[in-house]
């Protein structure tokens, strides 16, 4: 039995795919996304096949996961195959005579889909399944949110560690593999990304890898960290500054802020993603900014680091109590650097939650 899952968490979730199956009239879902797999199973595998069906769910899996997954796949009929993954499901499909089986039409390449049609024959109609999944994904379940809930506070805890001890002279390289390791020896399992630190110049680099550049005085810096915690990640930004500021720093620091401080109050329930977006846009439009902010206003988050909804001018997803976002508005100006200030947000019935309660006002330091 996987310790991290609550087999009562994984049934309501088959409960609600196969909901979703039933009003498009597809009797089973052909699982190749192991992201889904996962959240679906509770296997962590890096190999496998699922197939959530009417009366049956069964996962295939080489011999190298067979004593894995009868351990930690929870609801399924664990299946090893010595063959491929998918001729194997492909001809169990075919015996089953379901008629109508959705795929995972956005993690299949055309060649592993014409392998599954040969082998499944002409008497198996295949439906493309869209993001069925990845919709479902969007709202959390309670489980989730105390493990995202959970690698936010180690990462928000590591930061706070290591920001009285950033100085003039450290390495970026340096500086994020300290905060890598130090988030490994609080007990994360891994980094959700790899972390970014961009100082001077760079910083105005969205997504920029930290390189053997040294931090410098009158350096803006930009630290972009996340914590994994049983598969669920974390997410927070904050730029510091080396030195005292001069005025332009300070109030690009403060537009980029207050943005997201007001962003972050807008991401309630019933509100859309662009609307959250707008927010964001609108006040650092005021300070004649927006020109500067080049990338959306955040993204859910949760069994990966970026998931549906996209806080961006066009995605008109509505939030719903249990949505896990981030905010993160940010400017960037070429030879100057960038600001960015992010949070992980949970999306409640009230008022939002911010998981990563760093302090936003330490922004000077060394």
């Amino acid at each position: 039995m996987n310790p991290d899952i609550d087999s009562t968490f994984l049934s309501i979730r088959r409960d609600r795919l196969q909901a979703q199956l039933e009003t498009r009239n597809v009797p089973a879902l052909l699982l190749t996304n192991l992201t889904n797999i996962f959240y679906l199973t509770g296997f962590r595998g890096s190999a496998g096949v699922a197939l959530v069906g009417p009366t049956r769910n069964v996962l295939w899996v080489d011999p190298r996961y067979t004593l894995q997954a009868r351990e930690q796949a929870q609801g399924f009929e664990v299946r090893e195959a010595r063959g491929n993954l998918l001729k194997e499901a492909a001809r169990w499909v075919q015996k089953k005579r379901f008629g109508r089986v959705g795929y995972e039409d956005s993690s299949l390449t055309f060649r592993e889909f014409s392998l599954l049609k040969q082998e499944a024959g002409q008497k198996v109609r295949w439906a493309p399944a869209g993001g069925i999944v990845e919709d479902l994904r969007i709202v959390k379940d309670a489980e989730e949110i105390e493990w995202i809930r959970k690698a936010c506070k180690l990462t928000v805890a590591v930061f706070e560690e290591v920001r009285s001890e950033i100085r003039p002279g450290m390495r970026e390289r340096d500086l994020a593999a300290e905060i890598e390791y130090r988030m490994k020896r609080k007990g994360a399992d891994g980094f959700a990304f790899e972390t970014i630190v961009a100082s001077g110049k760079r910083s105005a680099w969205p997504h920029a890898h930290p390189t053997s550049k040294s931090l410098e005085k009158r350096d803006l810096v930009i630290i972009d960290l996340g914590a994994i915690l049983a598969g669920y990640a974390a997410d927070m930004t904050r730029t510091l500054y080396l030195g005292t500021p001069g005025p332009r720093v300070r109030r690009l620091y403060a537009a980029v802020r207050d943005a997201q401080e007001k962003a972050v109050e807008a991401s309630r329930a019933g509100r859309a993603a662009c609307e959250v977006d707008r927010v964001a846009r609108k006040l650092l439009e005021s300070k004649k900014l927006e020109s500067y902010f080049t990338h959306s206003t955040g993204h859910g988050v949760g069994l990966e680091i970026h998931e549906k909804p996209r806080l961006g001018r066009s995605d008109k997803t509505r939030l719903e109590n249990g949505c896990v976002i981030t905010v993160e508005p940010g400017v960037y100006l070429e030879g100057v650097g960038g600001v960015r200030v992010e949070d992980t947000v949970l999306v409640t019935a009230g008022a939002p939650e911010v998981l990563t309660p760093a302090a936003k006002e330490l922004w000077v330091t060394g």
